[in-house]
């Protein structure tokens, strides 16, 4: 019997119907991989939803990994499993603590030889100076000077004449009854001076900068056979960082890292502040130091307009205390002296492995120029939050008008973050890496803004890209500045006078080897706090 053969036009059919049919099979497979349950939603606004962390980088997570299992040669693909696993661990790196961060405990407990307070020679009146960290080191400083001279510290009178014009006193600040009981077995603390010394003829003092124990007993304590009030006009560095008596140096710690906690209000904001940004997964408290002030003062203007630069200028003019006016902002670049700007911190994270999704808390003031500078941070990390976005209106008017009690808030939220970052360093970022690594040694990293540099402006010039190659060289540049545990560094080999004492590291910085002791068997439990 002979078969049939299939007419040519039936056989152009039936190819086109299999042909259809492969097609269908195959688009349904591809969707199948890549669009994830919840792709309903344009990806691009959920990137904006403020929602916990796994909802927000589980999508974003499942699609980088398909398409890098699909570009991976067949030879060398691994199962889901295993893969999943390699970038759970990748995925985690950056979060970890620095290496060596468990081997030292606080350690402020007075030696068996401390005695109590000695009876009180007169008293010690105190004008501090500067912003919230810079007056901070100052009392805790003034703490230990009031204990070597055998003063009664009256309780300081905070700056209300700096740049930011704070009028709060120090109870609205600090914990006042606390700072006082504290302390009480160390100093002698009044909150006011006695009526009787009123009207009493003052000594009023600029204690030498960096000053060590001899200084205070041998020519400041001389001041009391004619005088039962001093005051000190000055607060900042007035105590040298090294080569002190270790009960001096415990007595600082005790001073700054315990003694002065903020206010009840403050403090209760702003453990609300890091539970709300915890909410989200762990996150970054990011100092961004692009505040007019910084600006101003530093005379950086990379990046900004004629206009906005100008405006910097005109402010640091006509501030008679900014001693340095004329300033080439290039050449302070160059050297590593600006703040990074949000731009570049963008980057910066980006090349050291943090994801898109990372939240980040901005603890800062108002950033110059707001929207306009901040649109390149935001591109690289949608989710920026700040205490502003965390409380309500109602819940930060009592803070809002003071700028002290506002830093506060930050610097709560920065101790407690799971990563601190800093743009500049300056009297925040010190207090924040100190305290960080008096409480074990927190991941805390610190940028090499002059290498950075170097690297941000080859991307400018196209020379280099953002990708793997930036990303092995900054993580290669900042793998040992993480906030692992190490000694405070002294002064620069060289350096003479005030330079000498300038370029050590501050005492408050790294508390390291005066207030942490080794994790090990022979620091009994007598030693510590």
């Amino acid at each position: 019997m002979q078969r049939r053969r299939l007419r040519p036009s039936s056989v152009a059919v039936l190819r086109s119907v299999l042909i259809c049919a492969i097609g269908t099979v195959s688009l349904v497979a591809l969707l199948d991989v890549h669009v994830s349950p919840s792709s309903s939603s344009s990806p691009f606004l959920a990137a904006y939803t403020l929602a916990k962390r796994h909802e927000i980088g589980y999508g974003s997570r499942r699609s980088e990994l398909a398409w890098m299992q699909e570009m991976a040669p067949p030879q060398l693909s691994k199962s889901p499993t295993a893969f999943h696993q390699e970038a759970s661990q990748e995925s985690e790196k950056p979060w970890k603590p620095p290496s060596n961060h468990g081997g030292f405990v606080p350690c402020v407990k007075p030696t068996s030889s401390y005695s109590p307070p000695g009876e009180s020679r007169g008293y010690l009146l105190v004008s501090t100076n500067g912003g919230l960290n810079q007056m901070r080191a100052g009392i805790s400083d003034m703490v230990a000077i009031a204990r070597i001279i055998n003063a009664t510290l009256v309780i300081p009178i905070l700056d209300k004449s700096s740049f930011w014009q704070d009028s709060s006193n120090f109870s609205d600040v600090f914990d006042e009854d606390y700072f006082i009981h504290s302390l009480a077995n160390d100093v002698k603390i009044m909150k006011k001076l006695p009526k009787e010394f009123a009207a009493a003829t003052k000594s009023v003092k600029y204690f030498k900068s960096w000053s060590g124990i001899e200084y205070y007993r041998d020519k400041i304590s001389q001041l009391w056979d004619y005088h039962k009030v001093i005051r000190a006009a000055k607060s900042d560095s007035r105590l040298a960082n090294n080569n002190l008596p270790p009960d001096i140096q415990k007595l600082r710690c005790r001073a700054f890292y315990q003694a002065l906690r903020f206010a009840p209000g403050i403090e209760g904001l702003g453990k609300l502040l890091v539970e709300r940004m915890r909410s989200y997964g762990p996150f970054i408290a990011l100092h961004l130091r692009y505040e007019k002030d910084m600006l101003a003062f530093s005379g950086c203007t990379y990046g900004l307009s004629a206009s906005e630069a100008d405006e910097l200028t005109t402010i640091r003019e006509i501030i008679p205390y900014w001693k340095v006016k004329d300033i080439d902002p290039m050449q302070q670049r160059s050297k590593g002296y600006c703040p990074l700007t949000p731009k570049e911190v963008g980057i910066f994270l980006s090349a050291l492995g943090y994801p898109s999704n990372t939240p980040i808390y901005i603890a800062a003031g108002d950033i110059y120029g707001g929207d306009s500078h901040m649109v390149d941070l935001e591109s690289h990390f949608p989710i920026l939050m700040s205490k502003e976005k965390l409380a309500s209106a109602d819940e930060l008017e009592p803070f809002r008008p003071y700028a002290a009690q506002m830093a506060a808030l930050d610097y709560i939220v920065s101790v407690e973050s799971d990563v601190f970052v800093s743009s500049y360093l300056g009297n925040m970022a010190r207090a924040v890496e100190g305290h960080r690594r008096f409480l074990g040694h927190r991941r805390t990293i610190t940028p090499d803004r002059k290498a950075l540099v170097h690297l941000f402006d080859k991307i400018e010039r196209g020379s280099i890209k953002e990708g793997k190659k930036l990303s092995d060289m900054t993580s290669e540049i900042h793998k040992r500045r993480q906030g692992s545990p190490r000694k405070r560094k002294g002064p620069i080999s060289g350096t003479r006078g005030k330079e000498r004492f300038r370029s050590e590291e501050a005492f408050y910085e790294n508390p390291l080897p005066d207030c942490l002791c080794r994790l090990e068997s022979d620091v009994t439990s007598s030693q510590r706090p």
